[in-house]
């Protein structure tokens, strides 16, 4: 079953939790949607929600459905059948729908994260600038350029995807993924740019690393960057790199 009216659409995933699509494209407009709804559920909680995760489009909603059957005389008016958990769950949905344009977006955290480019650090760099037919200093300028927008974390613990970023420098994943790439390292793909928090395998053009730690378990949030979070990407030197991992010791 689907639900939906105007650009919303409500589906199904499983039997415990469903996709709340408000739009299409990777957009700061609809992402503030996301956002906002996210911000709802969590300040008011229907019986029976455990959690939501917002991402760049959508929010997926994940909720006990014997708790919602449980709370089933909430639910409107009674009918000759009782709604199931996944209708039940849209009509919450529905009801905190109609918040979501009257809800004033919170400024947005800017957060500046340093950055090493190039050398062992950004082993991609040249291939970037390769691939545009620029020089490696035009690249970490144009990557420096813009604030980039956390349209959501995932992947990996703490892993940012960011929108925003200049189409000039966008370059699609390397051929050959990576079977380890390490903590901080900064990367493109397609035109998207993010931050590795741990060492993970992946695809994304490598082009220098922060000394910045994005995941944190022992802190509250432990992650540094949410969605929503603005990015502003600033050129540092080898010397600045070392100092500050110095300073962490």
């Amino acid at each position: 079953m689907s639900h939906s009216f105007t650009e919303i659409d409500i589906k199904p995933l499983g039997d415990s939790a469903l996709i709340v699509q408000l739009g299409e494209g990777i957009t700061p407009s609809i992402h503030q949607k996301v956002r906002a709804l996210s911000t709802i559920l969590e300040a008011q909680p229907f019986k029976g929600f455990i959690e939501s995760v917002p991402a760049f489009h959508n929010i997926t909603v994940y909720y006990d459905p014997v708790a919602v059957q449980q709370n089933q005389s909430k639910y409107g008016e009674r009918t000759d059948r009782l709604l199931t958990s996944f209708e039940a769950v849209c009509q919450e949905i529905n009801k905190l729908l109609e918040q979501v344009d009257e809800r004033e977006e919170a400024e947005a955290r800017l957060i500046e994260i340093p950055v090493l480019y190039g050398g062992e650090y950004g082993p991609d760099l040249e291939a970037v600038a390769a691939f545009h037919h620029v020089s490696a200093e035009e690249v970490i300028q144009i990557h420096t350029q813009n604030e980039c927008l956390v349209y959501m974390i995932g992947f990996a613990p703490g892993f940012p995807f960011m929108g925003g970023m200049d189409e000039r420098i966008a370059t699609p994943r390397r051929e050959n993924p990576r079977l380890a790439i390490a903590p901080g390292s900064v990367g493109i793909a397609g035109k998207q740019t993010g931050v590795y928090p741990l060492e993970t395998p992946g695809g994304w053009q490598i082009i220098g690393r922060t000394p910045l730690e994005l995941f944190r378990p022992d802190s509250f949030p432990p992650t540094l960057l949410q969605a929503g979070d603005r990015v502003r990407f600033v050129s540092m030197s080898s010397e600045e790199y070392k100092a500050y991992k110095e300073r962490k010791r």
